[in-house]
């Protein structure tokens, strides 16, 4: 946990950026615009004050005119206030949107930028739930952090008040004088404010007593939150698999085992709220009868009128109002305190995985030539233990290379870091000029129409209509061609074999020089598999081929295997996943 001066630190470092962006034009007059309608609604709450005391002062002296008076101007009072008022509030959401939807772009350029996603996942730590960040967290921070500074019940208004009706206060207390015995008496001017300055102090103090675990609690609970509905959306991704295995029980276990994290959460913060409960209620109750048992005996003594009275309470009322700030807004302080925790540790990160992604590699990827090239490559786990050692193979233009082996001796690792996104090992290596893809087993078929899944990552716009109904034929998939704009969830409506259909269909379409195949058959019948090799193999562009594989049938449409297997043997001492 970090400490009270840490966090105020971080929050304006994660602030800073923006309000020196391309858009602090926008920030800076929307923040001025917010302020001085701010100034406007307390200036004329401060009128609705003095008005309280003069209708107050026409009903006791039953003076009909001057009642009607006073009607008339809260009429026109009300009115004012309420503009000044809805026109804050919308001024400062607006400027809440705007910094969030800067926000949400820069963090999620930051999280794709340098694969940092993928990092992220692999190193694990103590970056949770990185969707909840962006989503949640960035809304969570603009909206808290503008309420509670220029909002309507932020400092701002609070510092204003605060001034306005210290003043006013101050003019009508007058003097108090305490006996002191032999030493005579002291007189104390303004001695309500004195009053109502202690009555805040005594309150923000126990307010912080009571209510800074609720700091750490809101923390946890965000996390416990992010981790119960991450569970249910896996569930919903996987739905065939569970109703195959019949994993209803277990996985009702693991979601009842989740949310009791965010039960026992929840009763720590109700137990904590609760006791916070008892001060806040207290206090605002008893801010409400204070000012009049301190000022009843000039009243009484005929010092001053029952206006002056009702005055005299409202101002007591604004002053420990504006200085119980804290008081009032401890919960949404501790929320925001929390917020600013997560989004400053996923920053951090971040921003750390972009500059060792920057920083030079172990691994040296270039591109040039024909073909691959791997140079005495070594390749370790996150952990640090090795992986694979003294891989080194070329593949020359148009040449297939087929890498087999046991489960767990690094085949996938392998062309993860010939694709760049493994960052542990060391070595070299080369890839030829022009595109490639790479297939994985379970292809990515991204949120939109069958045409956005067939051509991802790839724009559609210019492909030929005849050329991508073709390709799927070829890929055996013509009953497709008719859904080619319609928007399902992909993933779950098409079989994975389907699916590994058209991740082919869009090496046919893109016509990329160097293709790696991870598995991209597992789920193909050996026909199904051999006509889709027998489609690359006699492409016409002639790619180079890289596969994964486990099934002898596939040595056939490759030039050469390379034997992980055989490599580990050679070397026992090398780490083996799963």
């Amino acid at each position: 946990m970090e400490t009270r001066h840490g966090g105020w630190r971080e929050a304006w470092r994660l602030a800073k950026p923006y309000w020196s962006s391309e858009d602090k034009r926008w920030a800076w007059g929307l923040v001025f615009a917010v302020i001085l309608l701010d100034l406007i609604a307390a200036v004329v709450n401060l009128f609705i004050t003095f008005w309280s005391r003069d209708v107050f002062n026409a009903i006791a002296a039953v003076d009909w005119n001057e009642f009607q008076w006073q009607v008339k101007k809260f009429a026109f009072l009300l009115g004012a206030f309420v503009v000044a008022n809805v026109y804050q509030l919308y001024l400062q959401q607006m400027l809440e949107l705007r910094w969030r939807r800067w926000l949400t772009r820069r963090y999620l350029g930051a999280w794709l930028a340098e694969r940092a996603y993928y990092r992220l996942q692999i190193t694990g730590g103590q970056t949770d739930n990185p969707d909840q960040r962006i989503a949640d967290d960035l809304e969570r921070y603009t909206r808290l952090s503008v309420e509670l500074t220029i909002g309507t019940t932020g400092f701002l208004r609070s510092g204003v008040t605060l001034v306005f009706f210290t003043m006013l206060l101050w003019s009508v207390s007058g003097w108090v004088s305490i006996p002191l015995g032999n030493w005579g008496q002291i007189y104390i001017p303004g001695y309500l404010v004195w009053i109502g300055l202690l009555y805040a102090l005594v309150g923000t103090w126990l307010t912080f007593k009571i209510g800074r675990p609720l700091v750490g609690l809101n923390y946890d609970r965000q996390r416990f939150e992010a981790d119960f509905r991450f569970s249910l959306v896996r569930l919903r991704e996987n739905t065939e698999s569970v109703a195959f295995y019949g994993g209803e029980e277990r996985e009702q276990a693991g979601f009842l085992s989740r949310f009791s994290s965010v039960v026992e959460n929840f009763w720590a913060i109700m137990k904590r709220v609760k006791l916070l409960g008892w001060l806040t209620t207290s206090y605002d109750k008893l801010a409400q009868v204070v000012p009049l048992i301190v000022a009843a005996p000039r009243y009484f003594a005929k010092e001053i009128q029952i206006g002056d009275l009702v005055l005299i309470n409202v101002s007591f009322g604004e002053i420990q109002g504006a200085l119980a700030y804290i008081v009032k807004n401890y919960a949404m302080i501790a929320e925001w305190q929390s917020v600013v925790q997560r989004l400053g540790g996923f920053d951090q990160r971040v921003r750390a995985i972009a500059a060792a992604a920057r920083a030079p590699q172990q691994i040296t990827l270039k591109r040039s030539g024909g073909g691959v090239e791997v140079t005495d490559l070594e390749l370790d786990l996150p952990d640090g233990s090795a992986l694979l050692r003294e891989v080194s193979f070329e593949v020359t233009p148009g040449e297939a290379l087929l890498i087999a082996g046991p489960s767990g001796t690094g085949k996938s690792t392998l062309l993860r870091a010939i694709a760049g996104i493994w960052p542990y090992g060391r070595g070299a290596i080369r890839l030829s000029e022009g595109s490639c893809l790479f297939l994985p087993q379970r292809p990515y078929l991204p949120l939109g129409t069958l045409r956005d899944a067939v051509l991802y990552p790839s724009e559609h716009a210019g492909l030929p209509e005849a050329r991508l109904t073709a390709v799927l034929r070829d890929v055996g998939l013509p009953e497709l061609i008719a859904e080619l704009d319609s928007v399902q969830y992909w993933s779950y409506r098409l079989s994975l074999g389907e699916q590994q259909r058209l991740a082919f269909a869009r090496v046919l379409l893109m016509r990329p020089t160097l293709v790696f195949l991870d598995e991209a058959t597992s789920a193909l019948d050996e026909a199904g598999e051999a006509h889709l090799y027998r489609l690359l193999r006699t492409a016409p562009w002639h790619p180079t081929i890289v596969s994964v594989g486990h099934r002898a049938t596939l040595r056939v449409f490759h030039d050469r295997v390379l034997d992980l297997g055989a490599l580990c043997r050679r070397l026992p001492n090398l780490s083996v996943i799963g």
